[in-house]
């Protein structure tokens, strides 16, 4: 589903001074160069489709000559595309080709479509399938009711944060204690201002998973939606995380009705998906 018709993706800084610490720069196996370059595609979003040269450094921290011999070698491949016209780049065939691998090679795609097809047509609402990645959650699927039912839409690809939403909360609730606190402190570092507030979210999201089994935000994300969700775990390796989440305005999926209704459904929901997961 959708928590917001609008994706507020958490700007994480990329450049090496984050992703390339001190303790993987000392792993002998670790390829530098090509982190540095897939870091350049990550720059790319759904709402970031160009990007100069200036623009990506300053995204990733990285020099600008060297993010120049990077683009030049990722349109050499076919991953980035140059337009002359725009004198800037846009992610080019090679990388939809990797994303269209994965994405059809993924068995829960196959099995949870059509369990999040009913949910969606019962909910009038939009349900869909994240997986986490970084401080953010992103959609592998997103079903929409077969009616003419005025719904939150979201893409594939598209973005959520983990500390505001009810598909990030059930990430954070099914992790380790360990990896959950590692996510939490990156989340504080990112946002001090606004931590107190991000960290009772959480908190009260990991009382709601234990009493109910679902996560709730209730115009956290965005004023006006309600969500709920649910993590997934693989039963062949527990540490892959994914969740379902469903949500609308806040008028059409009221505190009550989650409770009472959805929320247990979107429970079932997922255990139905975890048992065809063998």
């Amino acid at each position: 589903m959708a928590d917001s018709a609008q994706p507020k993706e958490i700007e994480v800084p990329l450049g090496p001074e984050n992703l390339l610490d001190e303790t993987v720069q000392k792993d002998r196996k670790f390829v530098t160069a090509l982190a540095r370059g897939l870091e350049v595609l990550r720059c790319f979003t759904a709402d970031t489709l160009l990007l100069g040269n200036q623009e990506i450094a300053e995204k990733t921290g990285l020099p600008k000559p060297t993010v120049s011999r990077l683009a030049y070698t990722l349109t050499e491949l076919g991953y980035l595309d140059y337009s002359k016209n725009f004198r800037k780049y846009k992610l080019g065939t090679g990388v939809l080709a990797l994303g269209y691998g994965l994405l059809t090679n993924m068995d829960i795609l196959k099995i949870a479509r059509p369990f999040l097809r009913e949910l969606a047509d019962h909910a009038q609402a939009a349900v869909g399938l994240c997986a986490q990645d970084r401080l953010n959650m992103i959609y592998l699927e997103n079903i929409y009711p077969n009616t003419n039912a005025i719904v939150l839409r979201y893409r594939a690809g598209e973005v959520l944060p983990l500390a505001t939403t009810a598909a990030g909360r059930a990430f954070l609730c099914a992790a380790s204690e360990k990896e959950r606190d590692y996510h939490m402190d990156q989340i504080r570092q990112r946002d001090q201002a606004n931590w107190p507030t991000l960290k009772k979210g959480i908190e009260q999201a990991l009382k709601d998973y234990h009493e109910f089994g679902f996560c709730m935000s209730l115009g956290e994300y965005n004023k006006g939606v309600n969500a709920i969700g649910v993590p997934i775990k693989s039963p062949i390796n527990g540490s892959n995380i994914m969740v379902i989440n469903c949500g609308a305005a806040s008028f059409q999926m009221r505190r009550h009705v989650i409770e009472d209704d959805i929320g247990p459904r979107l429970v079932h929901t997922a255990g139905q998906i975890e048992t065809q997961l063998f």
